[in-house]
């Protein structure tokens, strides 16, 4: 029975993508969750509100911020009961609920006698405990439960949640914009346990298609570090080597790992060697590289009959005294000052922080890069540039982490030197050399300020919301900027008079911090961003970015820009830890390509950006990137000509060509069984014709009989070994075309995979309407992805098959294969993924579908001592390769 009043619905039309998922909500809900994934703009709100009606029990709706939560009420009082005025049965005090209950994430967790933080409703009224809530809820028979942003779950409120769900046992309905991918696999498990699996993502490209969001494009910007920067990071690389060459030398060091039980006793102490691999490898790294010599019992362990010791470097270092001084608490005692004296003196010079030892990525050198002052001039100049473009339609925000009110002052000028990244240093920076005369204004939680001239504006905002008495000051060294008194009365309503003024043009560069102009935030004349943030969350990221996309009613065609700044270390290879944070930024956002033919994807290679090996290339590069940004003309038209080349978002696995080695093994394999079966073959043949041959030669002693039956006999055996061999020949040369490049190698893998997850029934769409697509190039290696599933199903094939290309870690089962190459043979092992090794039936079905696709295999049990001997041995190989990084990709494809 439906408790919603009837003619309670949607007042308007749904759009293409909304109607396509509503089609499919009754598959989605089998699980009793509905897990939405959809960027903002996509109307997720409303899409849970009529999820809502349709269950038709009475609901609870959690949302991240007040804001928010007070959004959810007016969309449906709105766009659902046609009205304005809020009705009884809908409240948002989670102690007295409703028909519709609506409240916040903290609003749960402040409710219970264990809080510490406690929303402005909640500090009115007595707290209630968790157990009274719920029996509430029970009483009110909530049936529907709604989590609104759901990858905002602290610790303490997923606990919250998860015992209410337990109790009350609703339907889950989850809407995020982001999943928190990023996060540990522990976190991973708890957020999929309480949400359920993703069933439908709302993609960027379907809403470009729909006309809900606007054209829009990354640009990176480059600058280099100070001289001043530049010379700490040179001291910390400089520290780094000095630790190196003393680690190299440490007599102390050494006889404490010589002397240390594994390294005395292997035998004795294997289950220790399992667990720490990499420490126990570290030790004989460092015990060859100081000439000691490495008994043949620990080559026996690992299983390295070639007995190669890679060479001792950086990485071996970071393992060996993450072993010395993490890992192994109890065995070193007896040199514990020399243990604490090390560590002290690592923490000192940062290489050591919280349990994490690094000499290249730690927090020292990272904070230099993150928050470099050369970013402040390149802020300067993307606002100068996108000014002189824009002029008076400029509605740029630029986004940063901290306000630094230290900045300010109250003489008559402010000629402080401006070393932080802050919203005041940003705004002074911009204000100082304002010669394009721009209107700019910053809006954090307790630090307003706007241009004189946008005075008027902002009086007529405050009577229109009965704000008064309101105190505004000048800037002492500056009568072109206000300062607004922030009391409790404007407190509430400050956003949104700024954020207007902002719309109206009053404000062309809108300084802010993230915590405030966020998620919620919304301002959809918003046609440039600065992301000037050091974060490296992308759901924080995303978000942000969410805010320039959005379409603008009164601006048809109206594009954005969205900038993102980094300070590039010329000292490191890989361009240092800014690039590398701003890289993983782009693998969780879909956006248009600078490629010669736009395409529509995930990653940072997406912009086209070529290797920076000089400095000299940076000004190149960002010059570039400055014309992708002028011509925003041809953005829309690079969006359409990329929209017309799909008509699907898929999500496709990137596997190194280093990952497929085992695989080019499996194909050599079959070069020498089709070698050995033309061989045959050929012989084959020859007793086949044996008859007519001998028949040739011997036509004129055709009376004897034996001679006739032998040669009958040799020629049905010839007869039967063609058939035989040159069945092996066809199969031989099928299975090597099969593996000819590693595209069609990883395709292969695939499809035992796709038959193993319809087996287990966690992809139930039929294998006819369902196409394996993998393809390969030299220099990013082998692709693919499945066409034709839902979106659940495609992701658990691809996290499935990277199992199957991942260095093998602790598998429950494993595949053996011996190969053959003529005289060389060679066994190769293979993971059987987790989804297949829960029990042996499900192993033994998987290792089935592998023989008939790959090649017979042996399936062997890790959970035994050979087993475990075995996994070690890969387990040292791993290491030892270091192999290349998978990635999942998105692409809009046919």
């Amino acid at each position: 029975m439906n408790v919603f009043p009837k003619n309670t619905t949607f007042k308007y039309n749904w759009r293409t993508y909304q109607k396509k998922f509503l089609d499919h909500l009754d598959e989605y809900l089998i699980d009793n969750h509905l897990h939405v994934s959809a960027p903002p703009g996509s109307g997720k709100t409303v899409l849970g509100l009529e999820v809502m009606l349709r269950l038709g029990k009475p609901t609870l709706i959690v949302a991240p911020t007040l804001a928010i939560k007070n959004q959810w009420i007016q969309r449906f009082c709105e766009l659902f009961l046609n009205t304005e005025t809020v009705p009884e049965w809908i409240s948002s005090d989670i102690r007295k609920p409703g028909i519709i209950t609506v409240t916040t994430y903290q609003g749960i967790h402040a409710a219970s006698e264990t809080a510490e933080e406690e929303e402005e409703t909640m500090r009115k009224s007595p707290k209630v405990p968790a157990s009274e809530i719920i029996k509430r809820l029970q009483k009110q028979k909530v049936g529907t439960l709604i989590l609104d942003e759901a990858h905002h779950l602290k610790n303490a409120w997923w606990s919250s949640l998860t015992e209410l769900k337990n109790k009350i046992e609703p339907t889950v309905v989850s809407l995020t914009a982001t999943p928190p991918f990023d996060v540990s696999g522990t976190e991973w498990q708890k957020y999929i346990q309480l949400n359920g699996p993703i069933d439908a993502e709302i993609s960027v490209p379907e809403l470009m298609i729909e006309g809900d969001l606007c054209p829009h494009q990354d640009l990176v910007h480059f600058t280099l570090p100070s001289l001043e920067e530049q010379k700490k990071i040179e001291y910390y690389h400089k520290q780094a080597l000095g630790f190196f060459e003393e680690i190299k030398k440490d007599d102390i060091l050494l006889n404490a790992i010589e002397e240390h039980p594994v390294y005395q006793e292997p035998l004795s102490h294997l289950d220790w060697i399992y667990e720490n691999i990499s420490s126990y490898t570290s030790g004989l790294v460092y015990l060859h590289f100081r000439e000691k010599e490495i008994p043949e019992v620990h080559f026996e362990i690992i299983g390295d009959q070639q007995k190669y010791i890679p060479e001792f470097d950086f990485f071996w270092m970071e393992e060996l005294l993450d072993f010395y001084l993490l890992v192994d608490e109890v065995h070193f005692k007896n040199y514990e000052d020399h243990h604490t004296d090390l560590g002290n003196r690592l923490k000192r010079h940062g290489f050591l922080e919280q349990n994490t030892l690094s000499f290249f990525n730690n927090k020292n050198t990272n904070q230099i890069l993150n928050s470099s002052i050369g970013k402040l001039q390149g802020i300067q100049d993307i606002v100068d540039f996108e000014s002189s473009v824009l002029k008076d339609d400029l509605r740029m925000v630029i986004l940063t982490d901290f306000i630094k009110k230290e900045y300010l002052n109250n003489g008559t000028q402010n000629t402080l030197t401006l070393d932080k990244i802050g919203a005041v240093p940003i705004f002074e920076k911009l204000r100082r050399e304002n010669f394009q005369q721009k209107k700019i204004g910053i809006l954090t939680g307790s630090l307003v300020i706007i241009p004189v001239n946008a005075k008027s504006v902002f009086e007529e905002l405050c009577i229109k919301r009965a704000v008064f008495g309101i105190r505004l000051s000048p800037l002492s060294y500056d009568p072109d900027y206000l300062m607004i008194n922030l009391t409790e009365q404007i407190k509430r309503d400050i956003v949104h008079i700024i954020t207007e003024i902002f719309q109206r043009g009053g404000i062309h560069v809108l300084i802010g911090t993230k915590s405030l102009l966020g998620e919620g935030w919304d301002a959809p004349k918003m046609n440039t961003l600065i992301l000037a943030s050091f974060i490296s969350s992308f759901v924080l990221s995303n978000q942000m970015r969410g805010r320039v996309i959005r379409t603008d009613k009164d601006i048809p065609h109206k594009t954005g820009n969205i900038w993102h700044l980094v300070c590039f270390d010329p000292n490191d290879e890989t361009g240092g830890q800014d690039l590398n944070i701003m890289k993983r930024r782009f693998k969780t956002s879909v956006g248009i390509s600078n490629k010669d033919i736009p395409t529509i994807e995930n990653n940072f290679e997406r912009l086209n950006v070529k290797t920076i090996e000089t400095k000299s290339r940076i000004s190149e590069i960002n010059q570039s990137f400055f014309v992708l940004a002028q011509d925003r003309k041809n953005l829309i038209s690079r969006w359409g000509k990329a929209l017309d080349l799909g008509n699907i978002l898929v999500e496709e696995i990137q596997v190194p060509s280093i990952n497929m080695a085992a695989m080019k093994d499996v194909k050599m394999d079959y070069v020498g069984k089709m070698s050995g079966n033309i061989v045959k073959v050929m012989a084959s043949s020859v007793l086949l014709f044996w008859q007519n041959l001998l028949f040739g030669i011997l036509r004129n002693i055709q009376a004897i009989d034996s001679v006739k039956t032998f040669s009958l006999i040799v020629s049905l055996f010839g007869l039967a070994g063609f058939i035989v061999y040159g069945r092996k020949l066809y199969i031989s040369v099928k299975q090597y075309w099969r593996y000819q490049d590693i595209g069609k190698q990883l395709g292969a893998l695939a499809e035992v995979v796709l038959h193993g997850l319809i087996h287990e029934r966690v992809i139930r769409t039929s294998f006819e309407q369902l196409n394996i697509i993998s393809s390969s190039n030299s220099s990013e290696g082998a692709f693919c992805y499945l066409k034709g599933g839902s979106q659940y199903e495609s992701t658990q094939f691809i996290q499935t098959l990277q199992e199957m290309v991942s260095p093998v870690d602790n598998p429950r089962y494993i595949l053996k294969q011996k190969k053959n190459f003529f005289f060389l043979k060679k066994e190769q092992y293979f993971p059987v993924p987790e989804i297949f090794a829960k029990n042996k039936k499900s192993a033994e079905f998987f290792t089935k579908t592998w023989n008939k696709t790959v090649g017979a295999s042996e399936l062997i049990f890790t959970r035994t001592i050979d087993g475990r001997n075995i996994l070690l041995k890969l387990r040292f190989e791993a290491l030892l390769k270091r192999n290349g990084r998978i990635e999942h990709l998105h692409k809009w494809t046919r």
